[in-house]
């Protein structure tokens, strides 16, 4: 999964649905606070929403309203996959975007590999596949494409280098991103830019504060040697960091449930008892500290947090806003341990 959704949890002195604007670096969310996507030209709001949940947990107007909701409060960046309910995510996004008439203003990143009709990233599948996200989207451009290596272990970097390159001279796709690649095979897809293929500007990564081993490491060396822009997915651990979830009584049996449950033990307690004594220093949801404490990890441009409610977006965009002090810091790193 892409991101993730956040569950909405209110606690004593922490709103859920905050009446005044929240601030940011001392501004408004209103005001459009934006970041640099690691070399594209492009600039995003520091967090990117997901659309996992869209068609698949919520219908169009559910998904519309946490579009607009997101919209409101400043955000301009947005990631889908063509394998999210079939497709169906990204058909809610380009009928949103078009009703509002704002393609121009958002930022729309979409992850390709995944569906069944056109799986991997062999010439012919990747070349549909983007045809089939650009028609569902409505839209005549991708502006950052992200290859999923881990949909196809048999075609050759080069090979899919070399479509890309065509997709991005055509116009259909503005950047790249990666999806699943190890470090060695960024560096060889860095010395094939070298002799003219298109770069990678962009990594998604599974990355949290209770999940790092995908990304700390080698990976993480070259993605700063790299200059990429990290946008970490899997930001909340399937929801477990919006602190929502701490009874495995209240769980379904479903792969979410069984995920959340993996993290019911001595170690997520700990954290979750960090993060609340700071959530209420902050006056922020926990959902927030999570989201703030991957951007206090220099690497990172913006997480991808899917939300299934407009109130939880209010949630976390206020990690954009709250500022972790070292002690904070220091108190996450040792509940991690």
């Amino acid at each position: 999964m892409a991101g993730e959704r956040v569950t909405q949890v209110s606690r004593p002195g922490v709103p859920a649905h905050p009446s005044s604007p929240i601030p940011v670096h001392g501004q408004p969310i209103g005001s459009q606070v934006r970041v640099a996507l690691g070399d594209t030209g492009m600039r995003i709001f520091p967090v990117i929403l997901g659309g996992a949940e869209f068609g698949w947990t919520i219908d169009l107007a559910a998904s519309h309203a946490v579009l607009d909701a997101y919209l409101q409060r400043g955000g301009n960046a947005l990631h889908t996959a063509d394998g999210y309910a079939s497709g169906r995510s990204e058909h809610i996004i380009g009928r949103w975007l078009a009703s509002r008439g704002i393609r121009d203003d958002v930022i729309v990143t979409v992850r390709v590999g995944g569906h069944p009709d056109n799986p991997g990233l062999g010439s012919v599948n990747l070349v549909r596949s983007v045809e089939a996200s650009l028609r569902r989207l409505a839209t005549d451009r991708i502006d950052v494409l992200y290859l999923d290596a881990a949909t196809d272990g048999s075609t050759a970097l080069e090979d899919t280098l070399a479509t890309a390159e065509w997709l991005v001279e055509s116009g259909k796709v503005r950047a790249l991103g990666a999806s699943g690649y190890t470090a060695m095979q960024l560096v060889e897809a860095r010395i094939l830019s070298s002799a003219g293929y298109p770069r990678f500007a962009v990594l998604d990564v599974p990355y949290n504060m209770l999940h790092r081993s995908d990304f700390d490491g080698d990976l993480r060396l070259i993605a700063g040697a790299q200059g990429l822009a990290v946008t970490p997915s899997q930001a909340l651990e399937h929801g477990y960091l919006t602190g929502a979830h701490r009874d495995r009584s209240g769980l379904a049996s479903t792969v979410r449930g069984s995920q959340l449950a993996a993290w019911m033990n001595r170690r997520g307690a700990r954290v979750l008892k960090a993060l609340d004594r700071i959530s209420d220093e902050l006056a922020v949801p926990t959902a927030a500290i999570s989201v703030s404490w991957l951007l206090a990890q220099r690497i990172v441009t913006a997480p991808i947090v899917n939300a299934g409610l407009p109130g939880h977006v209010d949630q976390f965009v206020q990690g954009v806003g709250a500022k972790l002090g070292r002690t904070h810091l220091a108190d996450i790193a040792r509940a991690v341990e």
